[in-house]
């Protein structure tokens, strides 16, 4: 063990030195062998599963359960990363593993940067991305932030009524807040909020109460775009705030009015559907109604027989032609040729 340790000990000094990053660790072992992916995550949003474009590189374990992940080709800055294994197997049925769908999926989360060393341990019981020991002390924010929800999870269980829904809202919506900014890193505040503002969550309708009058989410962003600037993850959340303000800032009034308006162009819109439905019922009946001659002209003139070629092609005279298409107007309820080509 003393041997493993000194051996981390110089891996993340060279890291260091080298600017190159190195993530490592050990699978359990009913999954050695499996694939590992690495993935990174620009997008808050998508957080809680895998997704294919956020997937860059992919190794298999040796014997023992071993796998590394090395290179020098990710930020400087700190990111958001994720490794994954599952027991899918390759090939054209491999879709499964992009979207956490097989039993024995496993993920973890991680802030890292290109200078970083990380070791995700298995731990005696087996299990996999528990822990982790890195040279950036802020890579295992998530898993940190991840047993202060589970502690959370257990309080709104123990009673499940509404006054303790209520209670626990408020005040886990503001714990987990803090322990969020405790850590000094935007990116774990962004954790938090993307939990927090998630609409499936009991915290939503707390969080758009709050988003309105609390400066903490204009901080959030400032901090956002000083340590990250023009990144994905700033931008998409300098939007989602502002819409979520617009929100909850608009008067009752104002909804109301939308509501009205909508309405409104529902019923004309009914209307509308209706007078068209009659008029195509009665235009149909109408269409019944013709003769075999007629029948032969509404086909003449769709076909942009002018009257003289329908007089030629069925042996008649142009003016009984016209008699004809008068007709074919008072019966259909059109005004011209254009109508019966559109209509019949």
């Amino acid at each position: 063990m003393k041997q493993r340790l000194l051996f981390l000990f110089f891996g993340l000094l060279c890291a260091q030195l080298t600017a190159q990053y190195k993530f490592e660790g050990q699978l359990a072992e009913e999954v050695i062998g499996n694939t590992v992916y690495l993935s990174i995550v620009e997008d808050f949003r998508k957080l809680t599963r895998v997704y294919p474009e956020q997937i860059f590189k992919k190794t298999r374990t040796d014997s023992l359960g071993y796998f590394v992940f090395e290179g020098n080709n990710i930020s400087d800055k700190n990111g958001i990363y994720r490794i994954h294994i599952d027991e899918c197997p390759e090939g054209e049925n491999n879709t499964d593993h992009y979207f956490s769908k097989c039993q024995n999926s496993r993920s973890v989360l991680f802030i890292a940067n290109n200078r970083d060393s990380i070791f995700f341990e298995r731990t005696f019981a087996n299990e996999m991305f528990c822990d982790l020991r890195s040279t950036n002390p802020k890579s295992d924010a998530f898993l940190q932030i991840d047993a202060e929800k589970e502690n959370m999870i257990f309080d709104f269980s123990e009673f499940r009524s509404e006054a303790n829904r209520k209670l626990n809202t408020k005040k886990w919506f503001r714990r987990l807040q803090q322990f969020g900014s405790s850590f000094n890193e935007p990116l774990a505040e962004l954790y938090t909020y993307d939990f927090l503002s998630d609409r499936r969550n009991e915290t939503y309708a707390y969080y758009l109460n709050d988003v309105a009058n609390n400066p903490y989410y204009q901080e959030l962003a400032s901090k956002l775009n000083t340590y990250y600037p023009n990144t994905p993850l700033a931008k998409l959340y300098a939007r989602e705030i502002a819409i979520d303000e617009q929100l909850r800032a608009a008067p009752s009034t104002s909804r109301f009015s939308w509501i009205w308006l909508l309405g409104a162009l529902l019923a004309f819109s009914l209307l509308m559907n209706f007078w068209l439905w009659q008029r195509t019922t009665k235009r149909n009946a109408n269409n019944g109604l013709l003769t075999q001659q007629e029948r032969k002209i509404v086909a003449l003139i769709k076909e942009n027989k002018t009257n003289k070629e329908i007089a030629k092609a069925l042996f008649i005279s142009v003016s009984t032609v016209k008699t004809h298409i008068n007709n074919l107007y008072k019966k259909l309820g059109v005004t011209d040729r254009d109508e019966i080509k559109q209509n019949f």
